[in-house]
């Protein structure tokens, strides 16, 4: 038989389990956007002519799990397949990081970049600092920028 101290230990262990997130970094509908590594996305781009939307995230982040969720919004679905879509872990691609932080390596950050690679800064979310820091929890941000990228953008 178990002792108080043995059940209780068990009990806190199993909360702890229960408590922890489904999915570190956030669900980010793999199933439905085609999410592609960095050579190959922007390749992608110019063979296919498209801009690039680029995501910046890391696993431990819950503001990133929070945006995740953004890109299971049919809207958002739709636009990805205008762009080709790339998102860096930023903890594992640090010189990318480094690269693509006009005001800071905060993080989510998404930039919008030509076909041919090269970052257009003056879109971005429309705020004073934290430019690349798009809405977490609605799409209408995001979307808004993936619209003026698409216009602007080949």
């Amino acid at each position: 038989m178990l002792s108080a101290r043995a059940i209780a230990g068990v009990l806190v262990g199993l909360a702890v389990l229960g408590a922890a997130p489904a999915r570190a970094g956030g669900d980010w509908n793999d199933k439905e956007v085609r999410w592609r590594n960095y050579q190959d996305g922007l390749a992608a781009a110019k063979k296919d002519k498209k801009p690039v939307c680029l995501i910046f995230y890391t696993e431990w982040c819950p503001h990133c799990a929070n945006y995740s969720a953004v890109f299971h919004d049919p809207k958002v679905v739709d636009m990805t397949k205008r762009f080709v879509m790339i998102r860096l872990d930023k903890d594992k691609e640090t010189d990318l990081s480094k690269k693509y932080a006009p005001d800071g390596e905060y993080i989510p950050r998404t930039f919008f970049l030509s076909s041919a690679g090269v970052l257009d800064a003056d879109i971005h979310a429309p705020r004073e600092q934290y430019k690349y820091f798009y809405d977490e929890k609605t799409p209408a941000s995001v979307l808004a920028g993936m619209e003026e990228a698409s216009k602007k953008l080949r």
